[in-house]
């Protein structure tokens, strides 16, 4: 096999560069979901229900909220107003009432700060969207702003709005049982974090005379952690979430806590193409090449909670699965290592279960 220019020699090129460019390749496949077109049903990473692909509305003015824990920061694109709105269930109910009712609101995530103004905003009637907050920062940075300030936030967001409206989807909340469901998985994945980093302390050198100090504590986080599994079960079992469970348990490989994981993290499973699905959950092959060079490709971006919740059912599925434990020895025979194979098993194991929910 002839070797290109730049190759390693350590091991044989792939030739990537005279390959057809790959889907993968396209920035569209990369994005997050709020800016992929023609969904049956979008919802973005940052958003939290599907959305209809209807036909959008120009807005008629663009306001960008920057949020904090106390106050909001907040900027018309109509006349440049700016001004300091407290962050209080009263003031932001005569805000929204202010609003013309063309307008789009655009605000980032702040760890559940912004919960209560887009709610606001959704109950009151007026679009809204919450942005990445990592495309924003590229966005602004991409205007070579350098300065940063609450203010220059908020304006900086109403102009992103305004020049990307036709491609950010409308924000709606999830309904209560998924909220819940979303709040139980995240409590568990935290408490298995804290179990796991006090049974590490205990191994440390030295860690002899603490460990009956240490042990009650390792006690008690794993009783809450039976009762979350029994309350996450409880509520799935008496839910309209219980059909969906159902059918990713059914996949070899996918027990209850990856399919209650998957259910919670990632709720769009089903409305997705295997591409939009696999680039979401962060299993998406990402190019490194430039001029002779030709990396491997890197799966980063999208949710890394869910990359993590799939990676157990991974292994379980190259020992299991009908058709995935060939596909992994295959890959391992053709000199992929194992890391790279586990990684394709990972986004196979998504494409199937959006697959399946998919025909239910």
């Amino acid at each position: 096999m002839a070797t290109r220019p730049g190759a390693r020699p350590d091991r044989p090129s792939r030739n990537r560069a005279r390959r057809p460019s790959s889907s993968w390749s396209s920035g569209r496949c990369l994005a997050m979901l709020d800016e992929l077109k023609g969904l049956p049903s979008r919802m973005p990473a940052d958003n939290r229900k599907p959305v209809r692909s209807l036909p959008m509305i120009t807005p008629t003015c663009f306001i960008g909220c920057d949020v904090g824990k106390k106050e909001i920061a907040v900027f018309h694109s109509n006349g440049g107003a700016s001004y300091i709105l407290p962050n209080q269930p009263e003031a932001l109910a005569r805000f929204v009432q202010t609003l013309d009712p063309g307008c789009l609101v655009l605000c980032e995530a702040t760890g559940g700060y912004e919960a209560a103004l887009l709610d606001a905003l959704y109950s009151a009637g007026h679009a809204c969207h919450r942005a990445d907050a990592r495309k924003v920062k590229a966005f602004i940075r991409s205007l070579g702003t350098l300065a940063k300030t609450d203010a220059i936030d908020a304006r900086m967001l109403a102009r992103y709005g305004q020049e990307r409206h036709d491609r950010l989807a409308r924000w709606k909340p999830w309904p209560a049982e998924q909220q819940k469901l979303h709040a139980l998985v995240m409590a568990r994945r935290d408490i298995v974090a804290a179990i796991t980093a006090w049974n590490n302390r205990t191994k440390a050198p030295g860690a002899a005379d603490i460990q009956p100090l240490i042990d009650p504590i390792v006690h008690s986080f794993r009783t809450q952690l039976k009762a979350i599994d029994g309350a996450i079960a409880t509520l799935v079992r008496h839910s309209q979430i219980a059909a969906r469970a159902r059918t990713l348990l059914a996949i070899p490989g996918i027990g209850a806590t990856t399919a209650y994981s998957l259910l919670a993290l990632m709720p769009e499973l089903g409305t997705l193409s295997r591409k939009q699905a696999a680039s979401l959950a962060g299993l998406a092959p990402h190019p490194r090449q430039s001029g002779s060079k030709d990396a491997y490709r890197r799966v980063r971006g999208g949710r890394p909670a869910v990359r993590n919740a799939i990676f157990m059912a991974a292994l379980a599925a190259v020992r299991s699965h009908p058709l995935i434990k060939p596909f992994y020895q295959r890959l391992i025979q053709n000199g992929k290592k194992p890391i790279v194979a586990i990684t394709a098993v990972m986004r196979k194991l998504i494409t199937f279960a959006n697959a399946a929910l998919k025909l239910s």
